[in-house]
């Protein structure tokens, strides 16, 4: 089964005043399983799929950026199971869907620090990134081993180094900006957070300065385009005055 599918249905999004870049807190795939009576794992296979259909439905109403919280620096908490499979369902959808992505012009970008992850999954990364590196239009990032914090202390010490090395000590938003995971992004306009919990949990804590938010109850695997339709009707009833009036 492909990451991504082409001709996904698409319901009855508004078309004017679309956001450029949404970003999604993908939460609770544990819960749909457990009222299922599911093993966790299962939610997360729930949820890939789930990712598959709402990206490809983005890119098809004209969304050109679409960014999803994967896996966090702190879920290695988690018990090793559930790590493993996780990891195990990306390296699957992946390998899969890797030669589908070109084909169909989605570019797949991955943001975190990807070091620590196994040798196999490293790979497959390199290899999608070689493979949609030069695609334009829709690009779906995925966050993996991310945190917020984490990104921007990673950032300050990229620039302590530019420093050392000569550098003027006070950039600007663009230039410490170009430090981030997210180098070469536009910020997200809408960060949508599934699941009914309502907080960031350390998701893209710079980029989401000026984001609106939205949040519901429907847990991350019963997301679906309609619930998309209706978060992007949200924001656009908003007014985004950026400090001003």
């Amino acid at each position: 089964m492909a990451l991504f599918r082409r001709g996904a249905k698409a319901g009855e999004a508004p078309s004017e005043n679309l956001p450029r870049h949404i970003a999604i807190i993908m939460d609770g795939n544990g819960r749909w399983a457990k009222k299922r009576g599911l093993p966790r794992t299962a939610g997360h296979a729930a949820g890939a799929e789930t990712f598959r259909r709402v990206a490809t439905y983005c890119k098809d109403i004209g969304i050109e950026y679409l960014t999803v919280y994967a896996f966090s620096t702190e879920n290695w908490k988690r018990p090793k199971e559930e790590i493993d499979a996780i990891m195990s369902l990306l390296e699957q959808y992946l390998g899969e869907s890797i030669e589908k992505m070109e084909r169909d012009g989605i570019r797949l970008r991955f943001l975190g620090d990807t070091s620590i992850l196994s040798p196999r999954l490293r790979g497959l990364i390199r290899e999608t990134d070689a493979i949609t590196e030069h695609i334009k239009g829709f690009q779906a990032n995925v966050c993996l081993n991310y945190g917020g914090r984490d990104e921007l202390l990673r950032a300050a010490r990229l620039w302590a180094e530019k420093v050392r090395d000569g550098a003027e000590n006070t950039p600007d938003e663009a230039e410490f900006s170009s430090l981030l995971w997210s180098a070469g992004l536009p910020d997200p306009e809408l960060l949508i957070r599934p699941g009914g919990e309502l907080r960031l949990s350390n998701f893209l804590l710079w980029q989401c300065a000026y984001a609106e938010f939205y949040f519901t109850d429907t847990l991350w695997p019963d997301f679906d385009a309609r619930e998309l339709d209706r978060a992007i009707e949200a924001y656009q009833k908003r007014q985004r005055r950026f400090g001003g009036l």
